[in-house]
């Protein structure tokens, strides 16, 4: 729960920006009442349209400091809607210059009031004293009015938002061209996250298991040509080693592939496999109720999975925790390792992370600093319920 301090801080910088509104409605009044029907003239056009966007300029950078808009919401608007805005906004940033004005006056009357009382004088400059009854029925009035003063405030700041996402937000057709570009980015990406997979399973089917299928060769080979009983045995027992590695070698890369145990016990049972057979302990809290969609069973557990691969061969950590939340619409899934730090964002193997978090619609951040510790959060959608 907001503290009483954040509320402060949050109706300060709100009161900071409807003051700042107020000052800008007059010269948006100026704008729409004096130079917009002059727009018509060809060599007065674009000094009122670029005085008009300066204004939007203004406006947007007032509400992203002080009202809490986020400042991917804007686009620059045409020259009808940036008249449209200004129309309305001035007149709304007039109601709140007013409303703010009445609240210093009765501030002020207020406090001369109560130095009045205080001072045994009558309230108001009379000449007859007061009575309880008065001062209680001028107390309970001030406080209404203030009350109906902040709440008109609070409308305004609602209006404000509105305005800005009506008219400073971006069109249907924008948005429909946002997407069709973030899917043009998310396809290519799925392709090279692909590519990145199939190449780091050959490279692990050639440098993992053939190496270890070449070496058991070698050892029967061997072991078929000694005459000495004792020397056979000893190149069994290394086969047979050698053998064993290579299945574990082959496990390993099948996990990594598709790890069955999502399909038999969830998401959770697989970062329990992923925990047991890190070189370092891993930690796991899991705050999830029930099970995910497949899709975002997948991401979630390769996001966890290569991280914590990532970390042990280039970190060196000696702890790592995974966290897996509910977040929003979605889930998140964090590795926290304690190991050295800088680790590179555009390398191959958090890169390939960022592109398979992308082509799920989610939030793919690195955070780690010099010397650690490393963060790899992903923010990923839930299709069913969790």
């Amino acid at each position: 729960m907001p503290s009483l301090a954040s509320h402060l801080h949050r109706a300060r910088r709100v009161t900071v920006g409807l003051t700042l509104g107020g000052l800008l409605a007059l010269a948006e009044m100026v704008q729409v009442v004096l130079l917009t029907p002059i727009h018509v003239i060809p060599a007065a056009r674009a000094p009122i349209e670029a005085f008009g966007g300066k204004l939007v300029d203004l406006n947007r950078r007032r509400l992203v400091a002080y009202l809490n808009l986020d400042d991917l919401l804007f686009v620059r608007p045409t020259w009808q809607r940036t008249e449209s805005y200004l129309a309305r906004r001035f007149i709304v940033g007039l109601l709140g210059a007013m409303v703010l004005t009445l609240i210093v006056i009765g501030l002020g009357s207020a406090v001369i009031m109560g130095w009045q009382v205080v001072d045994g004088r009558p309230v108001g400059g009379g000449k007859e004293g007061n009575t309880w009854y008065e001062i209680g029925a001028i107390a309970v009035l001030g406080l209404v009015l203030l009350f109906g003063a902040v709440w008109t405030l609070i409308g305004v700041t609602i209006i404000e938002r509105a305005l800005a996402v009506r008219y400073l937000g971006p069109t249907e057709e924008e948005l429909l061209r946002r997407r069709v570009s973030q899917l043009a980015t998310t396809r290519a990406g799925v392709v090279e996250a692909i590519n990145d997979e199939r190449r780091r399973i050959e490279r692990d089917l050639h440098d993992g298991v053939q190496q270890r299928l070449v070496a058991l060769g070698l050892l029967l080979g061997r072991a078929r040509r000694a005459t000495d009983p004792g020397r056979t045995e000893d190149l069994l027992r290394q086969a047979h080693e050698e053998s064993q590695q290579a299945l574990r070698d082959l496990r390993e890369v099948t996990w990594r592939v598709y790890p069955t145990a999502l399909d038999e016990g969830g998401l959770r049972t697989a970062l329990e496999g992923v925990a047991e057979r890190s070189g370092v302990p891993v930690s796991l809290r899991y705050e999830l109720a029930g099970r995910l969609d497949l899709a975002t069973e997948t991401a979630a557990y390769f996001v966890a999975s290569e991280a914590v691969t990532n970390a042990l061969k280039h970190g060196g950590p000696s702890r790592i925790e995974i966290d897996v939340a509910v977040e929003g619409e979605g889930i998140v899934v964090a590795v926290r390792d304690d190991g050295c730090g800088a680790a590179d964002s555009a390398g191959s193997g958090l890169s390939g992370l960022a592109s398979r978090v992308a082509a799920a619609d989610g939030v793919f951040v690195v955070d780690s600093p010099e010397g650690g510790p490393t963060v790899v959060r992903a923010w990923l959608p839930v299709l069913v319920g969790v």
